[in-house]
């Protein structure tokens, strides 16, 4: 998994979970989501249920995904308090499909335990990962 020490990777970095989704760190707040992976498996993305505020333990559930192949559980990648839902993907959906790993963003969260982001795969890491998918 990270090998590279967490103070270095505080400013800006992504990380995602062996369940497709992501955070991407500045600071102490995540910007978390579903990866592209993720996206071309449900389908097209028709609403995103995420009740606030939410404080989560990794794996938990933030909210639901409903897309046109299936309603999906969202899952925290990391510990913490959701506090802010993307208004631009509240209002627009399918911004998720559109841009999954960037402007498609689902919530931020303030990150409670900074450690739980090595047990997470860096950008490269999870490409490999995703080969044997």
């Amino acid at each position: 998994m990270l090998t590279t020490s967490l103070n270095s990777v505080r400013r800006f970095a992504m990380f995602f979970s062996p369940t497709h989704e992501w955070v991407d760190v500045e600071g102490k707040i995540g910007k978390i989501g579903i990866s592209a992976y993720a996206v071309s498996n449900l389908g097209d993305v028709n609403a995103i249920d995420v009740p606030l505020p939410k404080v989560l333990k990794a794996g938990d559930d933030v909210g639901n995904i409903e897309a046109t192949k299936a309603v999906t559980p969202f899952m925290a990648p990391v510990s913490g308090k959701v506090f802010e839902i993307n208004s631009l993907v509240s209002e627009n959906p399918k911004l998720v499909n559109q841009s999954p790993e960037k402007d498609g963003w689902i919530a931020k969260i303030e990150i409670s335990d900074e450690t739980e982001l090595s047990k997470l795969m860096s950008t490269e890491a999870y490409k490999k990962f995703l080969k044997n998918q």
